[in-house]
């Protein structure tokens, strides 16, 4: 198979490409701009084109398919080119059906804890030397990719985004992977510029449960009052499970499951939920509650999932991923819940499309309520690259309903700001789907004040 990726420099497209190269696929690529860690693993297996751009002339007739990446406009010359020659155009959802269709595939989807969720499913099957493929949204330790497609694994673990497919497919991710399994881990409107309501947003949901195979099962968050709802009213011919948080309890900053107190390095309600929905889909895989719990014991999460940048008897550091409403105010009650007596600085980078709409922002009320010291942080560029007016702090404070919220756009000021604090008996959570304002973390964590 001769297959071209149109912008295969994106986080699921040059995982992909290297997952079919191994595959022993003639895999050739463009962008015009690949970045770290992209770059490095491409060139690792060759895959990285001598030149960044775009050129019609890398589309030829010989190419048994093209797969588009989102990142690439509708008027890219390489894929009008493809179009005019009749070549076979995939979206990377598209694909990984294709690569896929004659497996169990299990699709976790969710507005929240997606990665966490596939990658404790991962986690464990890895542990009991399971053959299986995947797609994951994040690297993970023990994993050289992020994808892994083979002719010969019975089972397929899907991270089902509900984002657009490509700039020709405006179909969501996850309505085309056909699961036979599938998580929905609850709800919170995002992607405003695709899903302008959150009515339009939430049928999506519906329609992805409508995609599950005849007689399949769906594994849903009971906690969810809305996700209940869409649920009850389904009329698909599938199993309903619903799961809820784990029976536990927490001593001395670590939790423990109960009844067979098994003591876990993750914590909080949302990871906790996350861990229910894994076990629940490892009993449809034939791995046992008891196998389960004892192969958890050793996850430590996924990369930017409350990942300890540094600890001590009196401070930890953790970088999160956390950057919707619902996942800042969840992760931030995980740390205050889980160490009580410590203060908490929680400070978050907004930067996405949706939380730089002064009306999505209102979605923000009361999210960082829980923090002792609650900072938001938007770089003045990121407004600039999408033309939209900045914000002041008393139209952060007004959003997320917190006078005594700092809010800082420059980021030598913020950095000024976190190192004049105390840390003694306080913890730092570092928030961002970006790069955290540019800092480099462990030297940031090593210079607080104790």
């Amino acid at each position: 198979m001769r297959i071209h990726f149109i912008a295969i420099g994106g986080s699921a497209m040059h995982n992909l490409a290297i997952a079919l190269h191994k595959k022993g696929y003639q895999i050739t690529g463009s962008d015009d701009v690949i970045f770290e860690p992209a770059k490095s693993r491409l060139d690792k297996y060759g895959l990285l084109p001598a030149e960044m751009g775009w050129d019609e002339n890398r589309i030829s007739s010989n190419l048994d398919a093209v797969i588009l990446g989102m990142h690439a406009r509708i008027d890219n010359p390489e894929l009008l080119k493809a179009q005019e020659l009749g070549i076979t155009i995939y979206s990377y959802p598209e694909y990984i059906y294709e690569q896929s269709k004659n497996k169990l595939r299990v699709v976790i989807g969710g507005s929240h804890g997606k990665t966490t969720i596939t990658s404790m499913i991962l986690h464990v099957l890895n542990y009991y030397n399971r053959d299986f493929d995947y797609l994951v949204g994040a690297q993970l330790a023990g994993f050289e990719t992020m994808v892994k497609v083979t002719e010969n694994a019975p089972v397929m673990i899907i991270e089902g985004d509900e984002y657009l497919s490509s700039p020709i497919d405006r179909r969501p991710k996850f309505h085309l992977y056909k699961a036979n399994v599938a998580v929905i881990s609850g709800i919170a409107w995002d992607h405003i510029n695709v899903f302008p309501t959150y009515a339009d947003y939430t049928s999506q949901f519906e329609k992805f449960i409508d995609t599950i195979e005849e007689a399949g099962t769906l594994i849903y968050c009971e906690a969810d009052a809305d996700l209940n709802e869409i649920v009850s009213r389904s009329e698909a011919n599938i199993n309903k499970i619903g799961y809820g948080i784990p029976t536990h309890e927490i001593e001395n900053g670590i939790t423990y499951l109960l009844p067979e107190k098994t003591a876990l390095k993750i914590f909080g309600d949302h990871n906790l939920m996350n861990l229910n929905a894994a076990k629940l889909v490892c009993e449809q895989l034939n791995i046992s509650k008891a196998d389960f719990d004892t192969a958890i014991a050793s996850f430590t999460g996924a990369a930017k999932r409350l990942e300890v940048i540094s600890a001590n008897d009196s401070t930890n550091v953790y970088k999160d991923f956390a950057h919707s409403p619902s996942k800042l105010k969840a992760t931030i009650d995980a740390v205050k819940a889980q160490f009580a007596d410590r203060k908490l600085v929680a400070c978050i980078e907004l930067h996405t499309f949706s939380s730089l709409n002064k009306d999505f922002l209102k979605e923000y009320a009361g999210a960082m309520d829980k923090a002792d010291h609650a900072i938001v942080f938007i770089d003045l560029k990121s407004f600039e690259q999408k033309r939209m007016k900045p914000f002041s702090e008393e139209d952060v404070q007004e959003a997320f309903s917190n006078p005594k919220l700092k809010f800082f756009n420059d980021a030598v000021q913020l950095k000024a700001y976190l190192l004049s604090l105390n840390y003694q008996h306080t913890n730092l959570l570092m928030m961002s789907s970006g790069n955290y304002a540019g800092f480099d973390l462990p030297e940031l964590a090593a210079s607080l004040k104790k």
